[in-house]
């Protein structure tokens, strides 16, 4: 079934919702100048505070379960996420370094990026960090991770342990959110199946595809997800909107038209506007029991909606809550 992005309605979810995953701080490049110098422009980033950022502004309340440095990008990373509402008690804070991500922008809007990632805060996850991130009360109704976080060591392990206890009470939703340039992709492919087998949701995007499954379509990738064990499997297409499918249930939605500044974290905020529609419906905190082609399709137009607001900005910077509540 064909819809168009739905319409928002200021349904705020009350349980809270826990991300793990990587706060990185993104440097733009500028045009080099005369003496050769090439100005570098920061702003945080990274795909989970991302995420993380988008649900605050929404309205879900958020825990960011992140390793953020004590140096001043993560001072930087740190005020963002406070700066939106994000709670950041079950963080922790590290005297190694914050990853830093090199980004250039193409003529169509989309970011490439190169990663300074070896033996920075991020990755250094403990089993004993996780268990004390994802015991606060009250519980939370989903635990969201993914992109390099859930693929690099030596806390890719720890995190997916962490996981399988989670489960126990919440949803759990996963985004590979592929970077090649880091993440070994036949690691990624081969970690995949397992990540659908601990995940409720999984998101990937056109790119995420191209990568992992190379030469299918996604309507065919969706299914494979769904046969590895994912209880949700969501496609992004970018301008072409997305699809959401179970085993019962399929919805497409078209994306709303927008004048493109910038993708940047657009899949992050997408993944946000589903889970923050999912949970105010009470959608989330289990196997997704009782969830309708109504609310699934009502999930993915506003999570679309979400991601085109996303990219009517530069950077990283999705809409709160008043702003979905306004047309256009």
């Amino acid at each position: 079934m064909t819809s168009s992005a739905a319409s928002p309605s200021p349904r705020t979810p009350r349980a809270p919702v826990t991300v793990i995953g990587e706060a990185v701080a993104d440097a733009f490049v500028g045009a080099t100048a005369p003496d050769g110098s090439t100005p570098l422009t920061v702003h945080p980033g990274g795909g989970p505070a991302n995420t993380a950022v988008a649900l605050a502004r929404l309205g879900t309340p958020v825990r960011f379960a992140g390793r953020l440095s004590k140096g001043p990008l993560g001072t930087l990373l740190r005020e963002r996420l406070a700066g939106s509402g994000v709670d950041l008690t079950r963080s922790v804070t590290s005297d190694r370094p914050a990853t830093l991500a090199l980004a250039r922008i193409d003529e169509d809007g989309g970011a490439s990026y190169d990663f300074y990632a070896e033996g920075t805060a991020d990755w250094q996850w403990t089993a004993d960090e996780l268990t004390t991130a994802l015991t606060a009360a009250p519980p939370s109704v989903c635990v969201h991770t993914g992109s390099l976080a859930l693929a690099l060591p030596p806390g890719c392990t720890a995190i997916e342990a962490a996981l399988e206890h989670a489960r126990r009470t919440a949803t759990v939703c996963v985004d590979p959110n592929v970077r090649p340039t880091v993440v070994d992709v036949a690691l990624v492919r081969s970690r995949l199946p397992h990540w659908c087998a601990l995940a409720d949701i999984v998101r990937v995007s056109a790119d995420d595809v191209e990568f992992l499954m190379p030469g299918t379509g996604p309507d065919e990738a969706a299914d494979r997800l769904l046969a590895a064990g994912a209880g949700l499997a969501v496609v992004t297409l970018g301008g072409d909107g997305a699809l959401a499918r179970t085993r019962d249930l399929d919805v497409r939605v078209r994306a709303p038209a927008v004048d493109v500044v910038d993708t940047i974290g657009a899949g992050d905020a997408f993944t946000a506007g589903l889970l923050h529609r999912l949970a105010a419906d009470g959608v989330l905190g289990g196997r997704l029991e009782g969830l309708t082609a109504s609310a699934l399709r009502d999930a993915t137009g506003f999570a679309v909606a979400v991601a085109a607001r996303t990219c009517a900005v530069a950077g990283a910077q999705p809409p709160y809550a008043a702003e979905m509540e306004r047309p256009g």
